[in-house]
């Protein structure tokens, strides 16, 4: 039995290496040559670029902007996409089927194609910005600007949401209902006290992963307003590819502050929110 057992053990990892491998390759390889080249400042090594950043009100405002594009876009997705899936779960097999590839398109529908087509919809001649400006609803809105930027980050995040929440709502089973029901709970009463609770860890779970999905947005920011919005994945764009700019050192410095960013909100919720959940 023992010698069975280390032979499927040794098979395990046999078949497990080819993804190690790839994880090493294309994440951990990357992450150690960011970290190291961050530390190169005029050819020596010390952490002015860190410093730099630190200091400065530019890129301190970069950081800002994009923590608070990504905490209304992650709210705004989470509210929106709960109520949606909740109405989906309570329709037939294949109607949810369809909705969920239509959303998992919808999600994977960024960068340039995005944008141009919030352009053509919400641009300065769009034709939703027109209908709503003729009617008064609509005055002055700037799409190529920080609330532009809101309503299309808005798109994806939602339909991430639903694709992100659904799978959860199994916690809330059909017995639970029912019990909650003769009980003599309503509708509202069972989402306040049994249904949102319930579903907590999973919904603070959806709303850390929508962040860190508009944290890490570059291509659908950049092809909307371009250099002009002041985020921290354009400006690392900018000292990466830029002609006047260009520092690549730099650019790796602001990329590991991003990566620290996101790994301690990541570390809060699985650290604090998880044990909570458990012992629930």
């Amino acid at each position: 039995m023992i010698e069975i057992g280390k032979k499927s053990r040794a098979a395990a990892y046999a078949c497990a290496l080819p993804f190690l491998v790839v994880v090493f390759l294309f994440e951990i390889a990357p992450l150690l040559a960011v970290t190291g080249n961050s530390l190169f400042k005029g050819g020596a090594v010390s952490l002015g670029n860190y410093r730099e950043i630190l200091t400065s009100r530019f890129y301190l405002n970069a950081f800002k902007a994009s923590f608070a594009i990504s905490l209304a876009t992650a709210a705004i997705g989470l509210v929106l996409a709960l109520p949606t899936a909740v109405i989906l779960q309570r329709l037939p097999g294949r109607i949810q089927q369809f909705v969920l590839i239509c959303s998992n398109i919808g999600a994977n529908f960024t960068g340039f194609p995005l944008a141009f087509a919030f352009v053509i919809l919400m641009g300065v001649s769009g034709s939703f910005t027109l209908l709503l400006a003729r009617v008064g609803i609509l005055k002055d809105f700037n799409i190529y600007s920080n609330s532009g930027l809101v309503i299309v980050y808005s798109y994806f995040q939602v339909l991430l949401g639903i694709l992100l929440i659904f799978p959860g709502l199994g916690a809330v089973t059909r017995e639970v209902r029912e019990a909650a029901h003769l009980m003599g709970a309503g509708g509202y009463v069972f989402w306040r006290r049994i249904g949102l609770p319930i579903l907590a860890p999973s919904l603070i779970s959806v709303f850390i992963m929508l962040f860190a999905n508009a944290m890490g947005t570059y291509a659908t920011a950049w092809a909307l307003v371009g250099g002009s919005a002041n985020l921290v994945t354009i400006r690392i764009g900018e000292l990466t590819a830029g002609d006047v700019f260009s520092d690549p050192n730099l650019a790796n410095a602001l990329a590991m502050l991003l990566v620290v960013c996101l790994a301690v909100v990541i570390m809060i919720e699985q650290f604090v929110i998880k044990p909570r959940s458990r012992h629930a």
